[in-house]
């Protein structure tokens, strides 16, 4: 028995394993800009607005294409889909590859939102919750978060490496494309041999209504009222997170932050707090507050307070060091939330097979602030200079995180009446 159970454990966290991967690899084409921006511009021949305007097209795509999801994730087995939306994001690169023109990028950058967002990414959150019981399912949304910051670093890294080798010109652009191309579709065929493919609503023989089933998971799910609280959850987590950009331009305006720190201070801002904030939720969801529902709610009032703290401080007379340490303090906040913010969709109970829908429209709303966010937020350092401008972005920011504190109790006072 003992050997069965390792066995099952060791299998579980082998599959995770290679969901991080797919996780950590399949968005490196889309965000290519990352490492490739000064190249697409220079031997690509993009400007700074048709490069924006994929982005912008791929926002719409991925936005539109959650409504999809939501019949895509339980129509169809995982063990299929996170292959197809990995080698279909492969496909995407390998013209990437050939740097065509603007109008092929902007198609190019649909295919990538709709392979990488449409059908891979709710059908992953799904297979990482079938993955445990609701008792681990704060320590599996962390691990799956911690790991695609590892794996981002990694990738990222090679592909610059592959960009120096081959002349850091238009050849070196396109040999990096070609290498996240072939990672990415190289843990596709991994994971279809992975995978199973129990997860999805079977027709049979003597059943021919797998379509009604699915629809009527939707249909549960729309009407569901915690489905809602919950996606509205992460809504305000992505919100808070959306403003973590922010601390960047902050620090070097008010604290005078020197160049040659901007960019280790943003690598320890993305990837840094990705690697330890991952864990962290998981654990504190799992083991100390046992609900990452719990978890979520109680850091939520922990950022709002530490936010309206923050705006007291004396920045224009701080050390820059310390304004450092608390903004990463306060980013490790958010980052332990984005790590458990899908977690709650199994303790609320929604039903199992219905777990792609209830992700979908989880990613729906709650991804909606970075169509609004950054618009918000510049508009605020835009029209008011200094200090006044990053103050009302910590503002909204500490009140988006006040919101979500409400919305998580009465998620909380709903589940205690059920």
């Amino acid at each position: 028995m003992m050997d069965r159970t390792t066995g099952l454990f060791a299998n579980k966290w082998v599959q995770l394993g290679f969901l991080v991967l797919g996780g950590g690899t399949i968005y490196k084409l889309s965000s290519i800009k990352d490492v490739f921006y000064v190249p697409m511009q220079q031997d690509w021949g993009l400007s700074n607005t048709e490069i924006g305007l994929g982005f912008t097209f791929y926002a719409i795509v991925q936005t539109i294409g959650y409504f999809f999801s939501m019949y895509l994730a339980d129509r169809f087995s995982k063990k299929y889909l996170l292959p197809a939306g990995l080698l279909g994001v492969a496909a995407c690169g390998l013209y990437l590859s050939t740097l065509p023109s603007f109008t092929g990028y902007v198609f190019a950058f649909a295919g990538l939102a709709f392979f990488g967002e449409v059908v891979y990414w709710p059908v992953l959150l799904k297979a990482v919750r079938l993955l445990g019981t609701k008792e681990d399912q704060g320590r599996l949304f962390g691990f799956l978060e911690a790991g695609r910051g590892v794996v981002d670093v990694i990738v990222a890294f090679g592909a610059l490496g592959i960009f120096v080798l081959f002349g850091e010109g238009k050849a070196g652009m396109q040999a990096g494309i070609l290498y996240y191309t072939f990672m990415t579709a190289l843990v596709g065929v991994v994971t279809y041999f992975l995978v199973g493919d129990e997860d999805h609503i079977k027709v049979t023989a003597r059943d021919k209504s797998a379509n009604a089933k699915v629809f009527s998971g939707i249909l549960y799910v729309i009407k569901d009222v915690n489905t809602w609280l919950a996606a509205f959850v992460i809504f305000f987590v992505y919100s808070s997170y959306t403003g973590l950009t922010y601390f960047i331009p902050f620090l070097k305006d008010i604290y005078g932050l020197p160049v040659a720190l901007v960019g280790a201070y943003g690598i320890i801002n993305q990837y840094g707090l990705k690697m330890i904030g991952g864990p962290l939720g998981g654990f504190l969801s799992d083991k100390v507050f046992h609900s990452p529902l719990r978890y979520l709610q109680t850091a939520f009032i922990v950022a709002f307070v530490s936010m309206i703290l923050f705006i007291q401080l004396p920045h224009e007379s701080m050390s820059v060091y310390l304004g450092m340490t608390a903004t990463l303090g306060f980013g490790a906040i958010i980052f332990t939330q984005r790590a458990v913010f899908f977690a709650p969709m199994e303790e609320i109970g929604v039903p199992r097979e219905y777990a792609g829908s209830s992700m979908a429209l989880g990613c729906l709303i709650g991804y909606m602030p970075s169509m609004f966010g950054y618009t918000l937020y510049g508009y605020m350092l835009d029209n008011y200079p200094g200090i006044t401008g990053y103050n009302n972005v910590f503002y909204i920011m500490s009140a988006f995180s006040l919101l979500g504190f409400g919305c998580a109790t009465m998620l909380i006072r709903r589940m205690r009446s059920a």
